[in-house]
């Protein structure tokens, strides 16, 4: 029988820093053939441009499915079987060209559903989960966004036990670390000591085992460190406690949605960014991203917002067969679309609004 595929599944918070991972990840490939199957949330797929962005596939290659594979059907851990099964089975066919594969999850998705299915006989005998790694925003837990001081939770509860002081978002972050083989700090450059070390002391609360915790800069780390960990994770799910674990069924919280925009038009960056802080403030966004066209720069421009911290740069020339739209995604609770579309869209020359592609809340609620 010929040898599985190491299949490494890459989890963490909506823009805890996944993406940028995976790209330093192929550009360091170090020989290996790596697949890569992301899993978007929403239609725009701009993970996936990304990372098809960092050239390092052949030209004539990165359109199809042979190295990079976008799964647009909501998050991986509700759509296992309808939309990866087939995708995996896909890989196997080609297990000779391919040394091991990125499974990038969207940030919304547990992982236990994701690595049950490589106990199914189809996958099985051909691929195995190499490690699960969790990327975390240090600063945005320093922040206490998604953990709670569990003192004070304690005392509420004690309290008031008919007050449930957990959201959705920290059992996520709580499920993705349970999950961990390595847990990777990202964004500790934001934090002060203090914070950094706070940080390590709620991750290592929710660690049911030994995991490693390595630091990293914009998801700089030695390929060595990830790829190669040998741990069989679908032989050991029940070292791996789940919030959901009860379950017959797991549900995402009904009210996390995303909505897009394409716009045929040209921002300032700065203009921009205002505009998306004022509506981070407004509304229950946590997460922004996408691509800008800029005025006079032939260069795409790639914004990435994590509640109100945005970064930004510049990814690749936009190609002549291509249209300089700007296009963003917006992933949040209650998300208003049509405020959002109202605050950024512009006058044409008739006077008129112009939009162009708004995706309502339901067809990318998952």
């Amino acid at each position: 029988m010929a040898k599985k595929i190491p299949v490494t599944v890459i989890t963490g918070f909506l823009g805890s820093g996944k993406t940028t991972l995976i790209r330093h990840l192929l550009t360091h490939n170090q020989g290996r053939r790596i697949a890569v199957i992301v899993n978007e949330f929403g239609d725009l797929g701009i993970d996936g441009e990304l990372l098809k962005s960092c050239q390092v596939c052949p030209e004539d290659e990165i359109e199809t499915p042979n190295n990079i594979v976008e799964l647009t059907n909501g998050c991986l851990c509700c759509t296992v079987q309808e939309e990866f099964l087939p995708t995996m089975q896909a890989l196997i066919a080609r297990r000779d060209d391919i040394d091991c594969i990125l499974i990038e999850t969207s940030g919304l998705a547990l992982p236990k559903p994701l690595i049950t299915a490589f106990r199914w006989p189809e996958i099985r005998t051909a691929a195995t989960v190499d490690a699960v790694i969790t990327v975390v925003d240090c600063d945005a837990v320093a922040d206490g966004r998604f953990a709670s001081d569990p003192a004070a939770v304690d005392a509420l509860r004690q309290e008031d036990e008919n007050l449930d002081h957990e959201t959705p978002l920290q059992e996520l972050f709580e499920d993705q670390l349970a999950c961990a083989d390595l847990v990777i700090l990202n964004k500790a450059d934001l934090v002060t000591a203090e914070q950094y070390q706070q940080t390590i002391d709620i991750i290592n609360k929710e660690l049911p085992r030994a995991v490693k915790i390595v630091t990293s800069d914009r998801g700089i780390v030695d390929v060595e460190t990830i790829l190669g960990l040998n741990a069989a994770v679908e032989d050991h799910l029940e070292d791996r406690p789940s919030h959901h674990d009860t379950e017959a069924e797991h549900e995402h919280d009904d009210e996390i949605d995303s909505t897009h925009l394409v716009l045929d038009y040209e921002f300032n960056p700065e203009q921009l960014r205002k505009q998306l802080e004022l509506l981070v403030a407004e509304q229950e966004i946590y997460r922004i991203k996408g691509f800008v066209a800029v005025p006079n720069k032939p260069m795409r421009l790639v914004i990435q917002g994590v509640g109100n911290r945005f970064e930004q740069f510049y990814d690749r020339p936009w190609r002549t067969d291509e249209r300089r739209q700007t296009k963003l995604v917006f992933i949040g609770q209650s998300i208003d679309p049509v405020a959002i579309a109202t605050a950024l869209s512009v006058d044409n020359a008739s006077g008129k609004k112009e939009l162009v592609g708004l995706a309502s809340q339901d067809e990318n609620r998952v």
